[in-house]
């Protein structure tokens, strides 16, 4: 089942005291107290409560999408948003705040402002409405809305359309940068690959140069790599086909840009597209191909380190998974939680790829090689799609459903039509995309047929 990425709220803002490019201090401090602070600085206390709460709406729903599409972040600023007006709200630096706005604050200051059947806070454009006019919120005229006996609800809806949304009690989180931490690269697989194939194919649109990526979702292919490739040629970066940390920013920039998403009338992200394949965070009780997927790195892991506690591939994560997670994230020094977050995550596959590539010549004899620690799709070539065409050859002896495979080293429509046959015949998704569930459940009939 695909999970929906959410915007949270963040525990945290970073503001910057001046313009965009001026060398100033940065100020960290809790997101309601900010809050608190720009609503203290952009409006009066004494206004109608009605008006205030409308106003504070705005104001959240202004820096979440600051926050959400890492505006600053994305341009190579070290901050979440300005506090100057002419860029973004008001913020003034230890400034007090007025009890009854506080007390607003406290309770709403999880709550944003979205478009029906779209998934980012709104970017809630706002003016004073005497001395300047703008497309969104008059903070003035939304006093005379109040007193006229409007909710702080239906003020919002008469300065930004009939089809907006409240949500309420976001979750909160630590705010941290949405780069994976290393980069992505040929074979990788996970939602961040995910991310980046849906936001290329979407700036493709405005940038026809950028070839569409039919890859399949979350596995990054030949196809992901040229698209990769084409986008920093096109803007100047380093032309490697990885997602580093600049291309990444780079992609998200121009991803926000082509979508609107820091302007009112932006086209916006619908929750199909906030969907990933792979569930974000693995715990007790979940179960599937990714459980069964990390039951299987954490086998082989314990079967060549003893420090290790081995565990069995039910797809299932249960106690004994919990323990195997635990005696690795202690091993490996980790918060010891028994929960895969995304650093336990990333040391396992890391863990995994460097007990493969330390693997002597020949060590499997004459059974099936230990998956390489990268997914194998259409387009690539080498010595592992060689010895992926061999076994599904074998198999193809015996099974009469795979259609004959000639080992080429090639991975074209025929091995790719093997493995789409070997995944239905075997009850595994048919993406034709070869990950450590599919290697293994080749592996284990190759091995028992070779060794009959």
């Amino acid at each position: 089942m695909a999970e929906i990425l959410y915007p949270v709220i963040p525990e945290n803002i970073t503001v910057h005291l001046g313009a965009p490019n001026q060398n100033a201090e940065n100020v960290t401090l809790p997101f309601a107290d900010y809050i608190k602070n720009v609503a203290s600085s952009e409006i009066y206390p004494t206004w109608p409560e009605n008006a205030l709460r409308a106003n504070i709406y705005a104001i959240i729903s202004y820096a979440l999408n600051r926050v959400y599409t890492e505006w600053y972040p994305s341009r190579g600023y070290d901050f979440d948003i300005t506090n100057t007006t002419q860029f973004d709200q008001a913020f003034v630096k230890d400034r007090e705040i007025f009890e009854n706005i506080s007390l607003i604050v406290d309770e709403i200051f999880n709550d944003y402002v979205v478009r029906q059947g779209e998934i980012q806070p709104l970017f809630t454009a706002f003016c004073n409405g005497t001395t300047s006019t703008c497309d969104g919120l008059s903070q003035w005229g939304t006093v005379s809305l109040a007193e006229s006996g409007l909710s702080p609800f239906a003020i919002l809806q008469n300065y930004y359309g009939e089809n907006i949304g409240i949500v309420e009690n976001a979750p909160i989180s630590n705010n941290v940068e949405t780069y994976p931490g290393v980069p992505l690269r040929l074979g990788d697989a996970g939602n961040n690959v995910d991310i980046i194939q849906t936001q290329l194919n979407r700036i493709s649109n405005n940038y026809p140069a950028i070839p569409k990526i039919n890859d399949p979702e979350g596995v990054f292919g030949v196809e992901t790599q040229q698209a990769v490739r084409t986008f920093q040629e096109v803007f100047n970066l380093n032309a490697t086909g990885e997602v580093d940390k600049s291309t990444w920013y780079r992609i998200k920039q121009y991803y926000n840009g082509v979508k609107g998403l820091s302007e009112l009338s932006g086209e916006g992200i619908t929750i199909s597209e906030a969907a990933v394949p792979f569930v974000g965070e693995l715990s007790e009780g979940t179960s599937g191909i990714p459980v069964t997927t990390l039951q299987y790195y954490l086998a082989i892991l314990a079967y060549f380190n003893g420090a290790l506690a081995p565990v069995s591939r039910s797809g299932y994560f249960g106690p004994e998974t919990v323990q195997a997670v635990e005696r690795f994230q202690r091993f490996y020094g980790l918060p010891v939680t028994g929960i895969v977050d995304t650093a336990t995550w990333n040391t396992i596959q890391k863990a995994y790829t460097d007990t493969v590539a330390a693997l002597p010549a020949g060590y499997s004899g004459s059974n099936a090689k230990l998956y390489p620690g990268y997914f194998l799709t259409k387009g690539q070539r080498g010595e592992n799609v060689r010895d992926l065409q061999t076994y599904l050859s074998l198999l193809g002896q015996i099974i009469p459903e795979l259609p004959a495979l000639p080992v080429t080293g090639y991975f074209g429509d025929q091995t790719e039509e093997a493995v789409k046959t070997f995944q239905r015949l075997f009850g595994l998704e048919a993406s034709g995309a070869v990950g450590p569930v599919t290697w293994a459940t080749i592996a284990k009939e190759y091995d028992y047929l070779n060794n009959q």
